[in-house]
């Protein structure tokens, strides 16, 4: 009875901090983010540990097949060259560069504990992404990258972690393997994301008179897909991407649109009730992290966790920026490089100062084996949870607090 009295005030503090920040005119997510914290700390609030298997499992699926059916197929093919770059390239990047830093920052962190590090924070999170730039008036290319390169680089960052923690554990790496099971993941992702929007699509035809059918099983599809896809050890996020841009590819000719209207009112209370949730518990897990840590290196760390995340976002805009002139020099060379999948330079600092990490990165660090394989304690794994949670923190407070400021700005020039 005690956790259910404390998931209805979680529940209620969520909403009324979500209208409150509509009222200021405050990013939600941001407010959210200081309210778990500081509500965490209240001394008659208990520590409330996720399960990260349960956070990837309940918000993942929904919020990615939302973020994939909203986003247009053919706007996203356009500006496939880049999205693929940022979401696969530079994660692996982002992965070395803040191994780098880590190893030679940090003392005791060793090279396969420093890519573990670099592997949590290399991907950009969706649902950071979509909710903090949502109402800002950003160009529609501009939230197409976002929301694109979001939806795919969660991917990489799982196959990168995979590997790092392999070596923790003493399994040397090797790269064709690596490479072989990279494309494994990511193909059959590709693959269960297909059948099962075929299957979907299938059956909502056949139900197309129904409406309640039809909207029920589009919110239990993407948890079935997602479950499916992780049991044959490929990509959920990949799975559950292709069936969000399959359903809406079929949606918009093949629903009638009572049924179109029906299902995104629908879908916009559920994704506003997991959106606000998900940042009021990241602010929530702060104080329990901190909890475990040693009170003379709190600072210490969260120190090393700001030179990290300057180290994420330098790496990033150098990427982007690259990105930007590499389109241009395609185009004017002839290489088939549509003119609409170029960008400028306001965009290109859009795109870097909009790429904040939350969910995914919050959820692999929490999942870090508490043991390795012959029993011994997974090292340092308290610090490697802590920093990733100031990290995201560092992250979503500090662009997501400026990025409002940053685009009006850039809008004046």
């Amino acid at each position: 009875m005690e956790n259910y009295t404390i998931v209805l005030i979680i529940m209620a503090l969520m909403i009324g901090v979500s209208g409150i920040a509509d009222k200021i005119k405050l990013p939600a997510p941001v407010l959210l983010l200081l309210t778990g914290i500081g509500i965490g700390f209240l001394p008659a609030m208990p520590g409330i540990e996720l399960n990260p298997d349960i956070v990837m499992l309940l918000f993942l699926p929904p919020l990615l097949y939302d973020a994939a059916f909203n986003i247009s197929f053919k706007d996203f093919k356009t500006n496939f060259n880049t999205i693929s770059t940022l979401s696969i390239g530079l994660v692996f990047i982002t992965t070395g560069g803040i191994a780098i830093v880590a190893h030679y920052l940090i003392p005791g962190m060793s090279w396969p504990l420093a890519f573990v590090l670099g592997a949590i924070l290399s991907a950009t999170d969706a649902v950071a992404a979509i909710g903090i730039t949502k109402g800002l008036g950003l160009p529609h290319k501009t939230v197409t990258i976002l929301e694109g390169e979001s939806l795919v680089n969660d991917a990489s960052a799982l196959i990168a972690y995979r590997f790092a923690i392999a070596a923790v554990s003493g399994v040397a790496f090797v790269w064709w393997q690596a490479s072989l099971q990279f494309l494994w993941v990511l193909g059959g992702g590709f693959l269960t994301g297909m059948i099962a929007g075929i299957l979907l699509g299938w059956v909502s035809r056949f139900f197309r008179a129904n409406d309640m059918v039809i909207i029920s099983l589009t919110l239990l599809m993407p948890f079935v897909t997602y479950l499916v896809a992780e049991h044959f050890q490929v990509s959920g996020v990949i799975a559950v991407v292709i069936l969000g841009l399959s359903m809406s590819r079929l949606s918009r000719h093949k629903f009638p649109e009572p049924i179109r209207n029906q299902s995104k009112h629908f879908w916009d209370v559920i994704i506003f009730l997991l959106n606000g949730l998900i940042f009021l518990l990241i602010g929530l897990q702060f104080p329990v992290v901190l909890k475990k840590m040693d009170e003379g290196a709190t600072w210490t760390y969260i120190g090393y966790a700001a030179v990290i995340a300057v180290t994420a976002l330098a790496i990033r805009m150098i990427r982007v920026y690259l990105q930007q002139f590499n389109l241009q020099r395609a185009f004017r060379g002839n290489r088939r490089v549509s003119e609409d999948a170029l960008f400028d330079s306001r965009t290109s600092f859009i795109i870097t100062w909009s790429g904040m990490r939350g969910i995914v990165s919050l959820a692999i660090a929490i999942g870090l084996p508490v043991t390795l394989a012959d029993g011994t304690p997974f090292p340092m794994r308290n610090e490697i949870i802590f920093l990733s949670i100031v990290v995201v923190l560092f992250s979503l407070l500090g662009q997501g607090l400026s990025l409002p400021w940053v685009v009006r700005k850039l809008d004046k020039k």
